[in-house]
């Protein structure tokens, strides 16, 4: 049979109640905005976490990155180095430098006339060039430093390299070489220290290199290699297996003094050199340079010497006395801890405290590939 009509009501009442099941209430509306609310926020709460682990991870990024540029040009210079006992090595010991380091030994701070980092020169195959002309040598002068010159100098506080080019013995211009004239590589007994004035930044590091361009310290061939290196550390692996920071084995060599006296011995003993660096990001840096100028706070001299040096016999190069391979890196780690948590150098000066997350500890050690010891 066929369906009866709907009656007048029904049929009215039917639109109403299909427009009712579209829509929402005023309830569940509020309740949607709520929700996505909290969904933006736990976003934005992600996101400000994701910048903040970001951040340090660039700035850690930054500092790698200058770390493996220095270690990786140290690798070359050493790996050419000139491994005899009849060429001189201006290096860590009781006679080249004034107690250890060039400076502040027993871990204490700068004092005047002292070097926080420490120095080193020597000969090397890799090329470099003459002053004057410009022209490629097969040998050069190769010497690192942290310049302490003055704070208006692009270059302090941070790390250097210096490459002379020379000439082979065959081509000595003159006993008494002058600026203009290419040096030769020296042997024994001539030494690095004792050739004259074109080689002498390679051994000094004073004060007035900036604002007196003539004196010891300034030399024209230097080129910063890490802008962000404030502290440059060095120690000795002997072949015996010491940390120590004299290039011989005083046990088997008690009456030895230098690499010269009383036998020439080069680096014999030496296995390796253990290079540690710290490395500030660019930015703090920035913000440490603006900080130096408020009265009580520290500069980058304070926080460079508050990273002691490398100790044994309590680095005086004396005695028996040896520290373990890493100790210098853990007392520097160390030392960035006192600052995150004090806010304070050792003077005290106050330090910011970013920079407690902005410098990183590096080493390496390098092989020299010795000659057997005798």
């Amino acid at each position: 049979m066929p369906a009866a009509p709907l009656q007048h009501s029904q049929a009215a009442s039917l639109p109403l109640q299909r427009s009712r099941a579209g829509g929402f209430t005023l309830t569940e509306l509020l309740v949607s905005m709520v929700v996505l609310l909290m969904i933006v926020f736990v976003g934005a709460q992600m996101m400000t976490s994701t910048m903040a682990v970001t951040r340090p991870g660039n700035k850690h990024i930054s500092t790698d990155t200058q770390a493996r540029v220095v270690f990786d040009r140290i690798a070359l210079d050493i790996a050419q180095m000139l491994k005899r006992t009849d060429v001189d090595y201006y290096v860590k010991g009781p006679v080249n430098y004034q107690g250890h380091g060039n400076g502040h030994g027993w871990g204490k701070r700068l004092n005047t006339g002292q070097q926080g980092s420490d120095q080193i020169a020597f000969f090397t195959q890799v090329p470099g060039y003459y002053p004057t002309s410009g022209a490629q040598s097969p040998f050069s002068l190769v010497a690192y430093r942290v310049n302490q010159s003055t704070n208006s100098n692009p270059a302090w506080m941070r790390l250097e390299r210096l490459s002379k080019g020379l000439r082979s013995n065959g081509n000595d211009p003159g006993n008494n070489p002058s600026i203009s004239a290419p040096f030769p590589i020296v042997f024994l007994p001539q030494t690095i220290s004792g050739v004259g004035k074109p080689w002498a930044a390679a051994i000094n590091n004073n004060s007035n290199c900036f604002s007196n361009n003539t004196n010891n310290s300034c030399d024209t061939s230097y080129e910063v290699i890490g802008p962000g290196v404030f502290r440059f550390e060095y120690y000795y692996i002997l072949k015996n297996g010491q940390a120590t920071d004299v290039p011989w084995d005083r046990t088997s060599r008690p009456n030895q003094t230098s690499l010269t006296s009383p036998v020439q011995i080069g680096l014999t003993d030496v296995e390796s050199i253990a290079v540690v660096i710290a490395v500030m990001d660019p930015e703090v840096r920035a913000l440490m340079d603006a900080n130096a100028s408020n009265p009580g706070s520290a500069s980058m001299v304070d926080v460079a010497s508050d990273l002691a040096d490398f100790q044994s016999a309590h680095g005086r190069g004396v005695g028996q006395a040896t520290k373990y391979i890493g100790q210098v890196e853990s007392d520097w780690e160390t030392t960035i801890e006192t600052w995150a948590s004090t806010g304070l150098t050792s003077v005290p000066n106050n330090v910011l405290k970013a920079v407690a997350s902005a410098v990183r500890i590096y080493s390496r050690s390098f092989d020299l590939k010795t000659l057997p010891a005798f």
